[in-house]
This record gives structure tokens, sequence and C-alpha cells, in this order.
């Protein structure tokens, strides 16, 4: 069930995070310490409200956050809990940003994250910047996906 997440939310926000980043990307460890996370976590991202989180039976599996600029709309984060993926949680996720977000929707993944990449590009993403990642904390390459307002869904 998807819902907006609550400060309450923070610490299963953070363990989604760490878990997932650790499980899936460890060719790009976090740059701060689980603490630094789970502090930022509940200060910050939680407080934004732009965060929704996905739940089955009372445990959060899997969140989203979101922000808006003048000339478009970012997914920011996009995790799920090992375990819980390929059961169509971020395809979920994605379709609650294309309802609520204006378009052209932007978000940043790592080159070597195929399994997010996959996802964006089967939910009509398109890349359209590769870096050497010299800009993210992370310094590892990145691409920059976008769903243009002219551009199907999936």
């Amino acid at each position: 069930m998807l819902r907006p997440a609550t400060s309450q939310d923070a610490n299963d926000v953070a363990t989604v995070l760490i878990e997932s980043r650790c499980a899936f990307l460890a060719h790009a460890p976090l740059a701060h310490t689980e603490p630094d996370v789970r502090s930022w976590v509940a200060s910050c991202l939680i407080p934004s409200g732009g965060v929704v989180a996905w739940e089955v039976d009372n445990q959060v599996v899997g969140f989203m956050s979101m922000s808006r600029e003048q000339r478009g709309s970012w997914i920011d984060q996009l995790y799920v809990l090992p375990g819980w993926t390929g059961q169509g949680i971020g395809r979920q996720l994605l379709r609650h940003a294309h309802l609520v977000l204006p378009r052209p929707i932007r978000l940043y993944t790592f080159q070597q994250n195929m399994n997010a990449r996959r996802l964006y590009e089967n939910n009509g993403y398109r890349a359209i910047r590769f870096t050497n990642g010299e800009r993210n904390e992370e310094r590892c390459p990145d691409v920059l996906y976008q769903l243009s307002s002219h551009e199907p869904e999936a």
C-alpha cells in the first residue's frame, strides 16, 4: 500500500535505503556513515514532504522521494528492500510519480545499476546524459534519465 511517509517511518525508510545500497550498489558505497544517513532521513528527507512509502503488512519495503523545480520534477530517491524487488513495487512508485509530478521528470542512477536502469527504461525514461560521477558524493559514473511530457508511459 502506498502512503505518505511520516516521521514515525524515518528509521524504516533509512533501513530500506541502507540495506538496498549495500545489497545492490556495492560499486557505489554510501558516502556517509549509517548513523549520519539515519539522521539525514529523519531530519531532512522525511520533513521535505515529498516522500511516499510502500508498506506491506505494516512494514515499509520501499520508498520514493520527489521534488519539484520551476522547469520540471525530480525523483530524488527510489529504493526497494532486498527480498522485495521484482514484485512491481518500483513500477508502482513510478506510476505514482507520473500522476503527481509535472513533467519533465528527471532522475539520476548509477551507470552500473542495471536493474534500476531497466526499470526506468521500461517505464518510458530515456537516458539524456552520462557523467563520470565527479558531481555525486560517491564519485561513481551516473546517468541522467528523463520522462518527457510527450513520451508515452509503459
